[in-house]
């Protein structure tokens, strides 16, 4: 319980610090550089797993690094642990440009949810697992609706239970650098 509860005060503290910083302030940075950091953060994870990560390229944003580290980092973690048994985690991660914002997809083949749970996922709290079944606090969805919300952007699922679920976010393409490799 004690261990559980630091965990908790941990994640409520980086839940409050998103807010932290300006994003008009933010540098323009490689989201496939940052999306390296995350995958060696979560590499023990990966490769106890068995996991088999694939990417397309992803463009230049302007977002801080924390900030971009964390949702990737979240949302993989997420598809790691939401695995169907025996089933080694498949996982893709992609971006494309619509409009003025970059959409960032996250999917995989894991257990999914249902889509009436598909907003309640990213509330602070939500769970739809016991602990028992899944360890967690219900905190990381919501950290990562507070990056995207910061930066303007949205952040939404599409799931189907037992075939798996892709976590979507915008961030604006201001200032775009360039377009992602073919």
């Amino acid at each position: 319980g004690a261990r559980r509860m630091h965990r908790m005060i941990e994640d409520l503290l980086v839940y409050t610090g998103t807010v932290d910083t300006e994003p008009k302030d933010a540098p323009m940075i490689r989201a496939d550089l940052v999306l390296d950091v995350a995958l060696d953060h979560l590499r023990q994870k990966i490769e106890a797993s068995g996991a088999l990560v694939t990417r397309d390229s992803l463009p230049s944003v302007r977002v801080f690094e924390t900030h971009l580290v964390q949702l990737f980092q979240n949302l993989l973690s997420n598809s790691l642990k939401y695995t169907r048994p025996g089933v080694a985690p498949r996982v893709h991660v992609s971006a494309q440009p619509l409009g003025t914002d970059w959409v960032f997809s996250v999917r995989d083949e894991g257990i999914g949810f249902d889509a009436e749970y598909k907003e309640q996922v990213f509330r602070l709290f939500a769970r739809l697992h016991t602990r028992r079944e899944y360890s967690g606090n219900g905190i990381g969805l919501a950290i990562c609706a507070r990056i995207v919300e910061q930066y303007g952007g949205r952040i939404w699922a599409d799931a189907e239970v037992g075939k798996g679920a892709t976590f979507y976010f915008t961030l604006p393409a201001f200032g775009i650098m360039s377009a992602p490799a073919a």
